[in-house]
């Protein structure tokens, strides 16, 4: 049998926490053979594939969830209402054949029959790989990782991050791409899954997948929705190529919900803070978080550290649980709420914990994964300022407290990533924006959709007004993709992938642009491989290293 690379084994073959968390159920007759044989034995209850998520230098969590029938209508996956045992299979290579570590976790029936198995006592910075067994069945392997030693920077970290996957609006081909990448970590920044009953959100050209159910509000609808996502098989094969690290935005419960208050309190639905609640409950359930991401009742505790030795400290924010209602509506607007110094998008408790996270930072780079824009975007070129009021420009003070935070605790090199809003951007950021003279403090990189708003269209730049607009803002591309990062102590450099169409299955990635931010220079700097000698190209005298060696230039 011919030896399988390792893009072999994670993407083709992927594609054909713990007992402690559920405490209730720890001691419950499991019942494992009996459980699943009670349903048709022949269903596989692994369809929603695995997932790792959260690693730290000795471990990480490993998830899966138990569903036969992933589509019931109840939402329980056409699992019985007892619960089952299932055995979790740590190894240190991918053939599974050296057992690392091994165990028996409970999958009960009031979290979904979904599994958290939380680790420690691992060895650090190094790939491990996973799989589950219930009665008779055997899951899909995973590879998980390790982070370097906090003591080491480890060896350059290779970041992907993406965000908002609408399934009715196309396959998730940039989730195959970007297991294809062999990424060591993958940050998701929310819009993982839509609230909307079917047509209710069309993309140009019309949908070309239905999702199945009403707008989900209940937990047996949300429980179904994300159980429908991970039925698709890139979807899957990205969870099972590296850990993530998840954090929501306002689809998972409700389009721009903030706080206690939905998107349109005036229409007709169920209480707002139990389809909350519910939504909570689901997303735990579906995603590898730790206990202390637990929900309870209608609180869930979704920010949190994640260090990756001395080379980078992870931020994850949730700007939607504690934030301020929108102060004029969602959409553009010159609003004097905006600049109102008592409002925040992070609440209080979330800030001070961000910024006493710069304070204690060592880290070469500090990481905010987070969801909305925020660098300024004036969409008016007078002198009024319109701004997105679901974004950070509807919270100025609160985005200037936290930039002030990093300066003055001396952050060694800021970054924020972005989701939220369909495009691919970068930006510089600044302390005062009305100053396009002042000097860059930071630097932003948001990730288009994976499928959100279907094909989208390539695009020039330098014919978007905001740029012009915006001085500040560097780059613009309207495709679908996601971006991946290879993060070093000199430098991190982030390209920018799409694919040309999502409303087919199976489509290429190539990188639209590459930007470079340089240790200790706020702000993005565009690059471009090229020859440094062309005439040496003709003349047969160019060396390997010349083809591969970077200009640096400002676009």
């Amino acid at each position: 049998m011919p030896e399988l690379n390792r893009r072999h084994f994670l993407v083709t073959g992927l594609a054909a926490g713990a007992a402690a968390a559920i405490p209730a159920a720890a001691h419950a007759d499991p019942g494992t053979a009996q459980a699943l044989a009670s349903r048709d034995p022949r269903t596989d209850p692994f369809t929603l594939g695995v997932a790792c998520g959260d690693p730290g230098s000795d471990g990480f969590v490993l998830w899966t969830r138990l569903a036969p029938q992933p589509l019931a209508e109840d939402g329980l996956g056409g699992m019985p209402a007892r619960p089952v045992q299932v055995r979790w299979q740590v190894y240190a290579d991918e053939r599974c054949r050296r057992l690392v570590r091994s165990g028996v976790a409970v999958a009960a029936p009031e979290w979904g029959h979904s599994v958290h198995v939380e680790l420690d006592g691992l060895s650090a910075g190094r790939d491990y790989w996973y799989r589950f067994r219930a009665g008779p069945y055997v899951s899909p392997v995973g590879r998980a990782r390790t982070a370097p030693h906090p003591h080491s920077y480890g060896g350059p970290l290779a970041m992907a991050f993406v965000s908002c996957s609408q399934y009715e609006h196309g396959y998730f081909t940039a989730y195959r791409r970007l297991a294809e990448e062999h990424p060591d970590l993958i940050l998701h920044l929310g819009d993982y899954q839509y609230e909307y009953a079917r047509n209710s959100y069309e993309a140009p050209g019309g949908n070309v997948r239905d999702h199945e159910g009403p707008e989900t509000e209940t937990l047996a609808g949300y429980r179904l929705r994300h159980a429908q996502y991970k039925t698709d098989p890139d979807l899957r094969a990205a969870h099972a190529a590296a850990p993530w690290l998840v954090v929501w935005d306002d689809h998972e419960v409700d389009n721009n919900w903030a706080g206690e208050i939905p998107e349109r309190p005036d229409r007709p639905q169920p209480d707002f803070l139990a389809r909350r609640e519910a939504a909570f409950r689901a997303y735990y359930e579906n995603m590898p978080l730790r206990r202390d991401s637990i929900p309870r009742g209608v609180d869930m505790q979704l920010f949190r550290r994640v260090r990756w030795g001395r080379m980078a400290t992870f931020h994850m924010l949730d700007t939607r649980q504690y934030r301020d209602d929108q102060g004029c509506g969602d959409g553009y607007r010159d609003c004097p709420d905006a600049t109102d110094p008592a409002r925040s998008i992070t609440g209080a408790r979330q800030e001070e914990w961000l910024l006493d996270g710069f304070r204690r930072s060592g880290a070469q780079w500090d990481v905010l994964g987070q969801q909305v824009f925020f660098a300024q975007r004036d969409n008016n070129a007078g002198p009024a300022k319109v701004t997105s009021q679901d974004a950070w420009d509807g919270y100025v003070a609160s985005r200037r407290r936290i930039t002030q935070g990093w300066i003055d605790a001396g952050v060694r090199n800021p970054v924020v990533l972005t989701g939220d809003v369909h495009a691919h951007w970068a930006a510089d950021l600044k302390l005062d924006y009305d100053d396009p003279t002042g000097p860059s403090v930071g630097s932003e990189l948001v990730a288009t959709s994976i499928t959100s708003g279907g094909d989208g269209a390539d695009s020039d730049p330098a014919t978007h007004p905001f740029l012009g607009i915006n001085p500040h803002l560097r780059f613009y591309n309207n495709q679908r993709g996601y971006v991946i990062t290879r993060v070093e102590r000199e430098r991190l450099t982030a390209d920018f992938k799409v694919v040309p169409t999502v409303r087919e299955p199976g489509a290429e990635a190539h990188t639209k642009a590459t930007f470079v931010i340089e240790d200790g220079v706020p702000g993005v700097q565009q690059t471009y491989l090229r020859p440094l000698d062309p005439s040496a190209r003709s003349s047969g005298q160019m060396t390997a290293e010349d083809t591969v060696r970077w200009e640096t230039e400002r676009p």
